[in-house]
């Protein structure tokens, strides 16, 4: 009946000082009991020591329940109202397409477990600290598709994410088609800032657009692009054949990422390229590009009021009805 009183505020609080007058009037009921009730005086009390029923031990909760039923009227004069809060954003804030590399050799296991189920996790804990933009997927390999439109549902986003493998696409590298499937969800944002975080681990060698075509046309909608090549230098333990099975046979391979390909897409579009070779450095370099896109985000706290006095005068009727019903049928006593 009562819930959310932790969200009570009283319009007269100055009125609750009244609750302070109960015990008052609980010491001077107890002390003048005895003015209220005859008296009979006896010899002896052996006759009526069985005499005590359920009654008379009821008879001393009429009292508790009238002190009760007055609390509760002086908390309704105090105008107890539930305060309901609602956050209104006003800010043009960011927009952020997140484009993954789905291709084989993301199941490099250079980091552990693998390069994907790496780069997911630090991803979901980027998404996580953007609380007031929207965020979108795209995934390639061989060719790209968008994986979640740009939400503020980061919940759902945050799925799509986690449920991302190696082998739904057909394998291959084609990040010029990965940049552009994520421009063309930005090209009609109305945000103040429109950005991309390309993450993969290899060359360009699939696709019909080419990655400085895509670059070329991230420029022109003024989308910054932040460029992440994820793998270790040297040999890795990398998938190089599949099975019949659909299963991956691993071997050693030199990790061969086009770094100057990412960097000159990154300087074209007035973003910035990252190395990561190994799981600390991943988390640092989305630290980074969490502290360089940041934005002034103008919030109004709206306040909203729900009168809550008719519950406890409404509790307090209720009491009193109880005391008033015991004391006269039950309860009741011989003048």
């Amino acid at each position: 009946m009562m819930s959310g009183l932790e969200n009570i505020t009283f319009l007269h609080k100055e009125l609750l000082f009244l609750l302070l007058l109960l015990p008052i009037l609980g010491f001077w009921y107890y002390y003048q009991r005895n003015n209220r009730f005859p008296t009979l005086k006896m010899s002896n009390l052996e006759a009526i020591k069985s005499a005590s029923t359920w009654r008379t031990k009821l008879r001393p909760l009429l009292p508790i329940l009238r002190a009760l039923a007055i609390a509760a009227f002086i908390i309704a004069l105090a105008r107890p109202q539930l305060t309901l809060k609602e956050e209104e954003i006003k800010a043009d804030g960011i927009d952020i397409m997140l484009v993954m590399d789905l291709s084989s050799s993301m199941l490099a296991q250079d980091f552990k477990p693998d390069r994907l189920d790496v780069s997911k996790r630090v991803a979901s804990e980027f998404i996580d600290k953007r609380v007031h933009d929207r965020i979108g997927l795209a995934v390639f390999a061989g060719e790209a598709f968008t994986q979640c439109p740009l939400t503020t549902d980061h919940n759902i986003l945050k799925d799509f994410l986690a449920s991302l493998k190696c082998g739904v696409l057909e394998d291959g590298t084609a990040i010029g088609m990965g940049l552009a499937t994520a421009v063309n969800r930005l090209k009609e944002s109305e945000a103040q800032s429109k950005v991309v975080i390309l993450l993969t681990d290899g060359d360009n060698n699939a696709g019909y657009i080419q990655p400085m075509t895509a670059a070329e046309i991230a420029q022109e909608f003024d989308v910054k692009v932040y460029t992440i090549g994820v793998g270790s230098r040297g040999k890795a333990l990398t998938p190089v054949s599949r099975r019949s099975d659909g299963e991956y046979i691993f071997g050693l391979a030199n990790v061969q990422i086009d770094e100057q390909l990412l960097e000159q897409i990154a300087t074209l579009t007035k973003g910035k390229y990252f190395r990561a070779t190994d799981e600390a450095s991943l988390e640092a370099i989305y630290d980074d590009i969490d502290r360089l896109e940041k934005t002034e985000i103008e919030v109004t706290t709206i306040k909203r009021y729900s009168e809550e006095f008719h519950r406890f005068l409404i509790f307090g009727l209720i009491l009193l009805l109880i005391e008033f019903t015991l004391r006269y049928t039950f309860l009741r006593s011989i003048p």
